[in-house]
């Protein structure tokens, strides 16, 4: 027990992993027998996602001391979010034009994925869904717009009433240390669930499912090692004058998680942990910008979704244009920030980006049959790109509201 808890939590996870590719490999499908381990996990990981965000985004809004903080902070925050799924979009689009991966490829026998389809609530019905009818239920529901939203106004409400409200505030503040604490009582669990949910995938053809496709996933790989490379990179080094490779070490654990989950808000627990002990990324940015990233901050989708349309118009001889172009960078930059947190939730959106190229839904649902049986490994690719984008941002904008430990950002990883 002393040896295994003396490895950094990164290292245990890292090295489960790659155990848990050779088990995959040798096991095969029998590999989803030891399946239930990862479900304890994901288990664990969503039952404190929902009270984590809810107590220390409070926490985080009262440890401003001043409201009007809220102003500046959210404006940093969605701009930068916005301009890094911009860019992120543009290079995805860019690697699609140049490697070309719809050309050649022969969709004949193909099934059709029917589920999929532009999704009924309109952008008037997603904005108005943010603000709860009823706080309670959307913690229920994990509703996670809507719980920042509550969060938002109780922890500003807390700091307009002022000394009568401090008792309340000391129960906020007590309630994120005990999440925290839970966090990493969890995070030990990490390991194990990783191994399980890496050797499923594998053993039931995740990986050998890549190569049927290999320039379709060799497109999105370039692109979003690109972005995280040069975009993050260059935030990192030019903008906030930090040393690169510390930023990737502090994070390398959060990635791990995200990896083997495929799932950002699954994972935001461990984002959290990571900003704050490794990044220097102080409470009230940690736990207002990182849900907030969560939850539209989706570059790895805005990529794929992009590519997807590219690869569609090759497929299908649809010419593409700057105006074209144009039309599919704005389409997958609103999916991206609409796609859930979940494993291949952008697949089932899009619909929305190919109806802009005049794809009908019946082609929409033959690329998408094409897509879907080796979407997993993709998808955990992509999620990796969102997580590394929301610990970007917030120490990009913890530094800028001087909510930043550099002394801990420069210092070896915690974990």
């Amino acid at each position: 027990m002393k040896f295994w808890f003396g490895i950094t939590l990164w290292k245990r996870i890292l090295g489960m992993l790659v155990l848990g590719v050779v088990f995959g490999v040798l096991a095969g499908e029998s590999a989803t027998s030891v399946g239930w381990i990862g479900d304890m996990f994901i288990r664990l990981i969503r039952m404190i996602v929902v009270p984590l965000v809810f107590v220390t985004l409070v926490t985080g809004v009262i440890a401003m001391g001043d409201p009007k903080r809220l102003g500046s902070l959210g404006a940093k925050t969605l701009g930068l979010y916005m301009a890094t799924t911009a860019v992120a979009i543009t290079i995805g689009l860019t690697m699609a034009a140049i490697i070309e991966p719809g050309v050649g490829i022969d969709l004949a026998g193909v099934v059709p994925n029917e589920e999929v389809g532009q999704s009924s609530s309109t952008l008037e019905d997603r904005l108005l869904a943010i603000i709860p009818m009823n706080p309670i239920a959307a913690l229920a529901n994990a509703n996670m717009l809507a719980i920042i939203f509550f969060a938002l106004m109780l922890g500003a409400g807390i700091l307009l009433t002022g000394d009568k409200a401090k008792s309340l505030a000391g129960v906020f503040e007590a309630g994120s240390e005990v999440m925290l604490k839970i966090t990493h009582l969890v995070m030990e669990v990490a390991p194990f669930g990783v191994f399980s949910l890496i050797s499923g995938v594998v053993g039931t053809g995740g990986i050998e499912q890549l190569f049927t496709v290999l320039p379709l996933a060799t497109a999105f790989l370039a692109a979003c090692l690109l972005h995280v490379a040069i975009t993050h990179g260059f935030i990192m080094k030019f903008v906030l004058k930090l040393p690169v490779l510390r930023f990737f070490q502090g994070i390398r654990g959060a990635q791990l998680v995200a990896f083997s989950t495929s799932t950002s808000s699954g994972t935001l627990p461990v984002t959290i942990a990571a900003a704050e002990d490794n990044l220097g990324v102080k409470t009230p940015v940690a736990a207002s910008v990182l849900p907030l990233g969560s939850t539209i901050n989706m570059d790895g989708s805005g990529i794929y979704v992009g590519i997807l349309a590219v690869f569609s118009a090759q497929i299908f001889g649809i010419p593409l244009g700057l105006t074209e172009y144009l039309l599919i960078a704005f389409a997958a930059t609103l999916v991206s920030i609409g796609t859930a947190a979940v494993p291949s939730a952008s697949l089932f959106l899009l619909a929305a980006v190919l109806g802009v190229l005049d794809i009908d839904a019946a082609q929409t649902a033959i690329i998408v049959g094409f897509v879907f049986p080796f979407d997993r490994p993709l998808d955990m690719i992509r999620t990796v790109v969102n997580v590394t984008g929301d610990l970007s941002v917030s120490t990009a904008v913890a530094k800028w509201e001087n909510e930043f430990d550099e002394e801990v950002f420069r210092a070896p990883p915690a974990e």
